[in-house]
């Protein structure tokens, strides 16, 4: 008998995407549930705003898109933050696993069914990453080693001659040559935006830390995950990922950025190259 609860926070989200995400959610845990892995589900979706305005347009999406799974919409406490919205959804939760999910990944249909496989191989897991693409087919890589300063401005702010020139560095950092077509055991950061877990490892850590807002929150959960349990990527776990890409978002972004980045140095150690 296994229970799962779905969390997913938005901000000003597209609603035709997060139509299509909560529609492949549907298909993934029906498919689930079907092969006998998922005995419950439920969905709950934090609304951060902007303003109160967000709160009909998202229960009609859910009405629409959510059809067979019971779910629930918290809004009306502003935004507070990426890390600070999914505790929300965590702290509602008693289900045995827990699925962080972004409003712009798309789930293929048998993803939720090969994670659940996987966790129940591997009892010392506590969470899964999964294999990810871009909307254009082109790999994602989500695991990555723990970065140097000179790794984040590279990949978040160079231009592309200039990240060719470091390009054997930058693969290394997403650890490109080992998350292929074979489970890779304790990366040591995966991202936030596809995270399956134990519900009571994220508990044990407390959740995000919400002082990150956004931007870094995962990387900070990783490592505190990996002192109590273990991270695998799943490559049988399969996304489509439309975000990323905080640089081209606007200067409010890269401050953004800029602020987690230096929190999660001072807290975990610097590393500059």
């Amino acid at each position: 008998m296994v229970s799962l609860s779905v969390a997913i926070v938005t901000y000003a989200p597209n609603l035709p995407l997060l139509t299509q995400v909560l529609a492949q959610l549907e298909q993934a845990l029906r498919h689930a549930g079907q092969r006998g892995a998922l005995t419950e589900a439920r969905l709950i979706l934090v609304d951060n705003g902007p303003g109160s305005g967000w709160r009909e347009p998202l229960q009609q999406v859910l009405n629409t898109a959510a059809e067979s799974t019971p779910f629930e919409l918290l809004s009306g406490h502003g935004n507070v933050g990426y890390g600070a919205g999914h505790n929300l959804a965590l702290q509602r939760s008693a289900a045995d696993l827990h699925l962080i999910l972004n409003p712009d990944v798309l789930l293929e249909e048998e993803a939720l069914s090969a994670g659940l496989a996987f966790l129940a191989a591997h009892p010392e897991v506590g969470l899964v990453a999964p294999a990810a693409w871009n909307p254009a087919g082109q790999r994602q890589y989500l695991c990555k080693r723990y970065p140097t300063v000179l790794d984040l401005a590279l990949r978040g702010f160079a231009p592309t001659w200039l990240q060719r020139q470091f390009q054997a560095r930058l693969d290394r950092y997403e650890l490109r040559d080992q998350t292929g077509d074979l489970p890779l055991w304790d990366p040591p950061i995966v991202s936030g935006c596809f995270m399956l877990g134990r519900r009571a490892a994220l508990a044990q850590v407390g959740g995000f830390r919400p002082e990150y807002f956004l931007y870094f929150e995962d990387f900070d959960l990783s490592l505190r995950l990996a002192a109590v349990t273990r991270l695998a990527y799943a490559p049988q776990v399969r996304i489509v990922h439309w975000g990323g890409h905080a640089a081209r978002k606007g200067i409010r972004h890269i401050g953004l950025f800029l602020r987690a980045a230096m929190l999660f140095f001072r807290r975990h150690g610097w590393r500059w190259w």
